[in-house]
């Protein structure tokens, strides 16, 4: 049991690379007279079984107080690279808003970048439930649009936006009553 969460975590970089080259490489793995619309599903079910991926490995670490050095370290690596490699292929495939996308990655840099120096001056910002909440709806929002449900996906993407920057603030505004 010691070792799932972090070969999970693992995994999940595993299926950021398989998603990516699913999408850019689809139409050499799924020849014709296999139609198109297949990356699509193979992209999101890739996508869906690494999301989950996340889900019981924090689950299970936490269940049974389970923390290593590597999980701390990957897991929100593998968490970013998941979510890169999505946006990445839902830009490739046009079916994102650029700046939707620039938005939600530039508030990630931030806030790792931020989570680093909180960690070098000996503060522990603990992530609130806003973060569960963008996780959510990007997840939710990706899904969506590698199925090619462009209304509820879009929809769902700009949320993801709204929730991501205000969690980003919400972040930054605990980071400053800590310094303070």
């Amino acid at each position: 049991m010691r070792n799932i969460p972090n070969i999970l975590t693992f995994s999940r970089i595993v299926f950021s690379f398989l998603l990516l080259g699913v999408v850019l490489y689809g139409e050499f793995l799924l020849p014709p007279p296999i139609h198109p619309s297949w990356r699509d599903y193979f992209a999101c079910l890739i996508f869906i079984l690494a999301s989950i991926t996340d889900f019981f490995d924090g689950f299970i670490a936490r269940e049974h107080q389970i923390t290593t050095t590597f999980g701390e370290v990957f897991d929100p690596l593998a968490d970013k690279m998941l979510i890169l490699s999505a946006f990445l292929a839902l830009l490739i495939l046009k079916r994102a808003d650029v700046w939707a996308i620039f938005l939600i990655l530039s508030r990630e840099f931030f806030i790792t970048g931020l989570r680093v120096v909180a960690i070098s001056k000996g503060i522990s910002v603990a992530a609130s439930n806003l973060g569960k909440y963008k996780t959510t709806l990007q997840i939710g929002a990706i899904g969506f649009l590698l199925m090619e449900y462009m209304q509820i996906g879009t929809v769902l993407l700009w949320l993801a936006v709204l929730v991501t920057l205000y969690s980003g603030y919400d972040y930054l505004k605990r980071y400053w009553g800590y310094t303070q």
